[in-house]
């Protein structure tokens, strides 16, 4: 068995990792994801072959979105949870094929991912072992290089669309281009000039969905707005939140009224701080840590139970994996994973009651940091922003986004940030920001 993965910027030497994940995951877990990937894009061919012959078939939408989600980046570690997944997609997938079948649509000619259909675990295991199944089975790099920036745009679409499903928001158009997008890297008719029109429209409705997400969370919990965030910890049992989801978020603060037990955000859910519906909440006491690759140490402080609501995980102590829970397309072994019932409620009564048992937080630093520049929010404050350059109180701007990484080069935007002098205005986004907002 060997893997062979490069969807992000740890990849080993600069251009992929094939022994094991610099992020963690084995080959055994990188493989699954590569099949389940390799199934949705025949889900995706025969879903436009349906609709090529106008023929009703069951539904893909939540599936793709889904199990796209659960691939990207330190998100899923669980080879169980990849592997039922998978199952879910072989039975669409044979349901879709019957649907045409009994039309009678031939169905020669498509892809291999389009038929192939076994479903034992031993046999899923084999078949993610196998060349085809991986992304060195596209033998042209440069077609090579632009189907995968092509997936990872998806990835991130997808990742952004259940944020907004979750919330009540859903875009037709966006479900049908993941599929068209999915379908197309299984073309070989197409070239690369093709495919760079085709990513240049996967960032077109990129754009679309951070916008759906950005229309989901503020319509539910309010614009954010300029916020002292407190660092420090107070004297009770707590649980530490990180990831992604607001919903998730919103269920944990409302279970967790009167129980005694504060919340406090980790890393990318910093900004939950900064939506105005939150803090209502008493005991949602502010930001715990920093960014995602300190989480080892920073758990060990905490004491208390973690809920991981999507990415980042790192693969965590032994001794720390009882009190990490999973939920959503996170996923790690041996963690305990809540499911949603029917209607979308999580119960996290059993992570509420695991944080009542443990000692309260350890206080690694204290005071407060400053957040929630969002758009509306600069816009609101768009006169006095003009006024300044004008004045030459504002001389530049930068910007300095993305995500943050454990290497040793990134204290390079630590430094940057320190030296530019007063007249200037960083705008940031992403994890990237733990390393210059605590800066004085």
């Amino acid at each position: 068995m060997s893997m062979f993965c490069y969807q992000c910027q740890e990849a080993a030497k600069g251009v992929g990792c094939t022994v094991k994940g610099v992020c963690g995951k084995n080959e055994e877990v990188a493989n699954l994801q590569d099949l389940l990937m390799y199934n949705l894009k025949g889900i995706a061919q025969l879903v436009k072959k349906a609709e090529k012959e106008n023929v009703a078939v069951p539904n893909a939408n939540h599936h793709v979105m889904t199990a796209l989600f659960t691939t990207i980046t330190n998100a899923n570690f669980d080879d169980q949870a990849i592997i039922k997944k998978i199952k879910e997609g072989l039975t669409l997938k044979e349901e879709i094929a019957g649907a045409l079948k009994n039309a009678g649509i031939s169905l020669d000619g498509l892809h291999e991912a389009a038929s192939w259909n076994e479903s034992s675990d031993d046999q899923i295991i084999a078949k993610s072992n196998t060349p085809e199944v991986g992304i060195l089975a596209t033998e042209n790099e440069d077609v090579r290089s632009l189907r995968e920036l092509i997936t990872y745009g998806l990835k991130g679409m997808a990742a952004y669309a259940e944020h907004a499903y979750n919330l009540g928001q859903e875009s037709e158009d966006i479900y049908q281009f993941m599929i068209k997008a999915l379908a197309a890297t299984l073309d070989d008719s197409l070239s690369a000039d093709d495919l760079v029109q085709l990513t240049l429209e996967t960032g077109k409705y990129g754009v679309d969905t951070m916008a759906m997400l950005d229309s989901a969370n503020t319509s539910t919990y309010g614009n954010p707005e300029i916020t002292e965030v407190n660092i420090g910890v107070r004297n009770n049992p707590a649980i530490l939140v990180s990831g992604h989801d607001l919903k998730d978020f919103e269920q944990l603060l409302e279970q967790t009224k009167g129980t005694g037990v504060d919340v406090y955000t980790h890393s990318e859910m910093l900004p939950a701080n900064y939506y105005p519906a939150f803090k209502k909440y008493d005991h949602f006491v502010g930001n715990y840590g920093n960014s995602w690759w300190k989480q080892k140490e920073e758990f060990e402080s905490f004491n208390g139970p973690i809920l991981f609501t999507t990415n980042c995980i790192v693969p965590p102590k032994e001794d720390h994996v009882s009190r990490i829970y999973t939920t959503g397309s996170s996923g790690y072994p041996g963690c305990v994973h809540i499911e949603p019932d029917e209607n979308g409620k999580k119960d996290f009564s059993q992570i509420i009651e695991h944080a009542k048992k443990l000692d309260a937080p350890t206080e690694i630093e204290n005071g407060t940091i400053v957040g929630g520049f969002a758009h509306n929010q600069v816009l609101a404050l768009a006169d006095k922003v003009v006024d300044a350059v004008k004045s030459g109180a504002i001389k530049k701007f930068f910007v300095m986004a993305g995500c943050d990484g454990r290497m040793k080069s990134r204290e390079y935007y630590t430094e940057f940030a320190e030296e530019l002098p007063e007249d200037t205005v960083i705008l940031t986004a992403g994890c990237a920001k733990y390393r210059y907002n605590k800066l004085d």
